[in-house]
């Protein structure tokens, strides 16, 4: 199936839907007032214990003068807290980086993400079964509206380096996919739903 085609502010991508099928003609509007799935997963959500401790006070309430005790319930909650925190840290980030040099370009936080190919599709697929996230459909996208082509691989890792550091490696992924080693489009504006290419069932 063929790639990206433009006309005058109108272009056809592709899009893996993960949480819940779209529908033929559906239109969906993304501007800078509308935060995507993964604004919601990052700064949204909460991960607390069973007696509604979150992960400070699972800290506060484990330690002692020698050691960290915590049991298997405390440890999830916390690899969870821990793991979602140092990814909202790098979406903070680049987005800062963002807004201070590349303002043209669609907000990762507000966007829809796409590819322009089914063949890039087809790879996000894999990355995503591969972490266990389950794909419902492919579905093709009639754009009105920008977009901007990254190469995910030049994100700022899940590490403990400096935020300068992640600040960096944040303007060269603004910079644009040159190498093409994982492209991604952040596509926002208006955007209907022209075809649905595949379906998948939930336990595939």
């Amino acid at each position: 199936m063929g790639g990206l085609k433009m006309t005058e502010n109108e272009f056809y991508v592709y899009h893996l839907v993960t949480r819940k099928r779209m529908s033929l003609g559906q239109v969906i509007h993304f501007d800078k007032n509308q935060k995507n799935t993964l604004y919601k997963f990052f700064f949204e959500k909460e991960h607390v214990n069973s007696n509604g401790e979150d992960f400070i006070q699972i800290l506060h309430n484990n330690c002692t003068n020698d050691d960290l005790m915590l049991n298997k319930e405390n440890t999830e909650v916390s690899l969870k807290y821990v793991g979602q925190t140092i990814r909202a840290i790098r979406e903070v980030l680049v987005e800062m980086v963002r807004l201070e040099e590349f303002p043209e370009h669609p907000s990762r936080l507000s966007c829809i993400y796409a590819a322009k190919s089914y063949e890039d599709v087809l790879k996000w697929k894999e990355i995503f079964e591969a972490h266990y996230r389950n794909v419902l459909q492919i579905v093709k996208l009639k754009v009105q509206g920008n977009y901007f082509e990254g190469d995910g691989n030049l994100l700022p890792k899940e590490d403990g380096i400096s935020f300068s550091r992640k600040m960096a490696q944040a303007r060269e992924y603004w910079k644009g996919n040159l190498k093409n080693e994982l492209p991604e489009l952040l596509v926002n504006g208006r955007i209907e739903v022209c075809e649905i290419i595949e379906e998948f069932s939930k336990t595939q």
